[in-house]
């Protein structure tokens, strides 16, 4: 995985700075196309044998074995606090939370892509998660998954993800969305690694379409219907 994100994800694009997906996910997504049944079953947290194994609770939802968080025999405070299944660094949500609100308050990440991502997962999944409207369990769609890690870490990463604001935004929304229809008729059970390197091939196009006009600079076509002829 490591190799696969360094050789052909960055420096086969010329190195740092001029990758356009981002390494890390682009490794993973590899691990998980070549090996799913190893990526997608984890050992069992605060288990005393050397060698437990359980499916994620994404996972149990997507084959039809629970329906609901208790029938999978946790609460919101397991999802929280990461007391499940799930990849490395995705669990604890609580504290990629406190990273993410460091990241804030240092101005290193703006709130654009974040909370545009995770506002348009929750609202899709609110809208058609369920049989009707409403019916979705919003809040185990945002903490079950690597929704916060990769909403905060990976799509905020700056050189895969737009310069401006508008462009912030929208991609956002794209991440959320592809990963409610990953999520929802996909074959497998998340879809923000592929959403996100997805929307990190739109990024040229966004900031082509959406960045700021220079000062006292004219597209060539108005150039040439006000040049004298």
């Amino acid at each position: 995985g490591s190799f696969f994100a360094i050789a052909v994800a960055k420096q086969s694009f010329g190195g740092l700075g001029r990758n356009i997906f981002n390494p890390a996910l682009i490794g993973r997504a590899f691990l998980l196309l070549a090996w799913p049944k190893y990526m997608i079953t984890f050992s069992s947290p605060f288990s005393y044998p050397d060698s437990l194994t359980c499916a994620t609770p994404l996972n149990l939802l997507k084959e039809g074995k629970a329906e609901n968080i208790y029938q999978m025999g946790l609460d919101y405070l397991d999802l929280f606090f990461g007391n499940r299944g799930g990849c490395i660094g995705e669990v604890a949500v609580a504290f990629l939370l406190l990273g993410a609100l460091f990241l804030l308050w240092r101005k290193i990440i703006s709130w654009h892509i974040p909370i545009s991502f995770i506002f348009t997962l929750a609202l899709l999944t609110w809208l058609w998660g369920g049989e009707s409207i409403g019916e979705a369990d919003v809040l185990f769609s945002v903490l079950a998954g690597g929704v916060i890690l990769g909403a905060f870490f990976m799509a905020t990463d700056y050189v895969t993800s737009p310069l401006t604001r508008i462009a912030q935004l929208i991609f956002g929304f794209g991440c959320g969305l592809i990963t409610f229809v990953i999520r929802k008729w996909g074959g497998y059970p998340e879809g923000v690694s592929f959403a996100i390197l997805m929307m990190n091939a739109t990024v040229p196009l966004l900031d082509r379409f959406f960045s700021p006009r220079i000062y006292g600079h004219i597209g060539r076509s108005n150039f040439l219907a006000k040049s004298p002829q």
